[in-house]
């Protein structure tokens, strides 16, 4: 039975990746000459964050099937690589680093450094997603996660116009994301922080959580909401990394 339903997360996994492709794909079409190339750029973002969800349920129903096998854990971070790595880092190319140039060889043609920025976010995908397979922690992540990584990306186009921000500004946050790929904060994993709570208090919190998501969905403020929650975890890392630093001095 085991064998017969790897298939499962299996499809749930290229389905991942086949997001974080079709996702290169469309901001490959958008051109800024066109009044519509933000919207490519947000349908972009948005298949990564989509890709993401898949990414979470491959994991759910491997473990919930009893359908884990290293296979799976291969073809997972390949996808990984593909669609929080590689995506992210062409989205923002075409967005924000496609005319960052810099004349280092006194030439007529400058050299394309956002090409080399770009670069920075497959490289550290990559290399997280190899130090995680190599050895990890059951209770909690070494590095930010990549799909969280990929996702902060994602939301660019949605929250941001491509215009609207100076690049430099872009530049640093998208360097910063890269590098809590392959730092040693440690994140903690939701699926085990949430095991000693209570059912009724699962409960609860996801209907508030629902509640509030409405409420701003009705307001238009969900991107915003979700894109909070993204920073709240990225900087509950940065948090704990600081107080443990200070408590070893």
């Amino acid at each position: 039975m085991k064998i017969k339903l790897t298939w499962v997360p299996n499809t749930l996994t290229l389905g991942n990746l086949t997001l974080g492709f079709v996702s290169m794909l469309v901001a490959s079409e958008a051109m800024k000459s066109n009044p519509k190339c933000h919207e490519m750029y947000a349908l972009s973002g948005v298949l990564i964050i989509l890709a993401a969800l898949f990414d979470g349920f491959d994991g759910m129903a491997a473990r919930a099937l009893n359908a884990t096998s290293e296979l799976g854990a291969d073809l997972d971070s390949l996808a990984d690589l593909t669609t929080f790595g590689i995506a992210p880092g062409f989205l923002t190319y075409k967005m924000f680093l496609e005319e960052l140039k810099v004349d280092l060889f006194f030439s007529a043609d400058p050299f394309p450094i956002g090409m080399l920025i770009a670069a920075l976010y497959p490289c550290c995908a990559a290399f997280r997603l190899a130090r995680f397979n190599v050895a990890h922690d059951p209770k909690s992540f070494l590095g930010l996660p990549s799909p969280v990584a990929g996702v902060v990306v994602g939301f660019f186009p949605i929250v941001l116009h491509y215009n609207q921000v100076p690049v430099s500004w872009i530049t640093i946050f998208f360097s910063i994301s890269a590098l809590l790929m392959v730092s040693t904060i440690k994140y903690s994993k939701p699926q085990v922080a949430m095991r000693g709570l209570f059912s009724w208090k699962k409960v609860a919190i996801a209907l508030g959580g629902l509640t509030i998501l409405l409420a701003l969905v009705s307001a238009h403020l969900w991107p915003w909401f979700l894109y909070g929650m993204v920073f709240f975890y990225i900087f509950s890392g940065l948090v704990a990394f600081v107080i443990n630093a200070i408590q070893e001095i």
